[in-house]
């Protein structure tokens, strides 16, 4: 009944803590969301794929990309998506490069039992906002992989052995900048960009909602020592 009146009046409840807001999510809500933004992206967009993270995997943050994949709010995906365009957009990132989107595919298992692929929307979300073509299917997830949360640096490197093959739609004369909503150790993304780069695809780096380790980690050179606290609780690519 909430939900029924909330919306009658030009209302819906936010889906972060259930009040009604007039935007996808409450303006209280957005400040929390917000303070946990990345202020200084350079130090993360470096080495052989660069990442580009909206904001940090914490708490308000983590609370809210959970609560996108787990509880159903779809929605959340395409304003997080506004959210990096905006940011990449200030950023002033290879401005006169074309390029292409390219979301982290899930499995047509995952996909059939949550409904929406997270990367997707963000991509869309993305591409809406600065008028980039998206290649949706650019990247297929040939085969079901283990869920990450416990898997050490060599374990994600095995799990995700085969795991991707080339889609549809990418364009090679544009730069492929991959999408996903979270970057831990950059072990889903290394594997994503060597099978585009195997096909002779130029790719840019990635951008992502949240971020999960320190910038001294993203170098794929220094050992991650702490991957299991660092996700904590909600499973991380």
């Amino acid at each position: 009944m909430w939900r029924s009146l909330t919306s009658f009046l030009g209302q819906q409840p936010c889906p972060c803590c259930g009040r009604a807001s007039p935007q996808t999510i409450c303006r209280d809500c957005e400040r929390r969301l917000r303070s946990w933004e990345v202020r200084q992206r350079q130090r993360y967009w470096r080495g052989s794929l660069p990442l580009f993270p909206w904001g940090y995997y914490q708490q308000d943050l983590k609370r809210a990309i959970a609560t996108m994949k787990y509880n159903n709010h779809p929605e959340l995906g395409t304003l997080f998506g506004q959210w990096l365009a905006l940011s990449w957009l200030e950023a002033k990132i290879a401005q006169r490069l074309p390029l292409q989107i390219v979301p982290i595919p899930l499995h047509r298992d995952k996909l059939q039992s949550r409904g929406f692929n997270q990367a997707a929307l963000i991509a869309e979300g993305f591409c809406r906002a600065l008028e980039l073509p998206l290649a949706p299917v650019g990247l297929i997830r040939q085969r079901a992989t283990q869920s990450m949360f416990q898997l050490s640096l060599t374990e994600r490197q095995a799990n995700l052995e085969n795991a991707f093959r080339l889609g549809q739609g990418l364009q090679r004369r544009r730069w492929l900048l991959l999408c996903d909503d979270i970057y831990t150790t950059g072990t889903t993304a290394r594997t994503a960009a060597a099978v585009l780069r195997g096909a002779g695809y130029k790719v840019l780096g990635i951008i992502t909602v949240a971020v999960a380790l320190p910038d001294q980690l993203v170098d794929s050179t220094v050992k991650a020592t702490n991957i299991k606290a660092s996700v904590h609780s909600t499973t991380a690519p």
